[in-house]
């Protein structure tokens, strides 16, 4: 079932992690939600950083299972043409706005106090309560001018977006792609100086 490894969550933001579920591995692109059971596994795992699952949540997610994981996919598809684009320093599209706005309008927030925090809870099919969260995501990055920073790795060959306020991260993660790059430097020297 879920491993933890499975997924690189390197943002804590379920549309940016969305849009990292497809990665490079050995010179290909790969697509880590490749079935049902998959999006299964990743729901579960980024259910950590959101307030909002619950059982029940699941439950509905299992009923409408096919239905949740198309929907995803096509999101997924719609944010990441997104998110590449501002990476590459364009501007947000008030297309995209409208559909982030229009995902929301399909499963609209009542608010529950949990932890002494206001959370917006989506009401709809669960397709759209998913896709709303990620939508709603989106919104609060925009709001907070936290999308703007948006960046490619450094490694030419990884395809992982991450956030990066300070201006000074080349990598998506230095577990990652970090590493490897001064592993890669390190053998490099030792090469030359042999």
């Amino acid at each position: 079932m879920q491993e933890t490894n499975k997924f690189p969550l390197i943002s804590g933001n379920i549309s940016l992690d969305l849009v990292n579920t497809e990665v490079v591995r050995w010179g290909q692109r790969y697509d880590l939600l490749m079935n049902n059971e998959d999006i299964l596994d990743w729901l579960y795992l980024v259910k950590e950083d959101n307030s909002f699952w619950n059982e029940q949540l699941f439950i509905k997610v299992k009923e409408r299972l096919s239905q949740v994981t198309s929907n995803i996919l096509e999101m997924r598809k719609v944010i990441r043409k997104e998110f590449e684009h501002i990476a590459d320093q364009h501007q947000i599209s008030n297309k995209f706005i409208t559909i982030l706005e229009k995902k929301i309008e399909k499963a609209p927030f009542t608010y529950k106090l949990s932890e002494h925090k206001l959370i917006p809870f989506p009401i709809g099919e669960i397709e759209d309560v998913l896709l709303s969260l990620i939508a709603f995501d989106i919104l609060t990055l925009i709001k907070e001018k936290k999308l703007f920073s948006l960046q490619r790795c450094s490694n030419p060959e990884c395809v992982l977006l991450f956030i990066d306020v300070s201006g000074r991260r080349k990598w998506c993660s230095m577990k990652i792609c970090g590493n490897r790059k001064k592993v890669a430097r390190f053998q490099h020297r030792r090469l030359e100086d042999s």
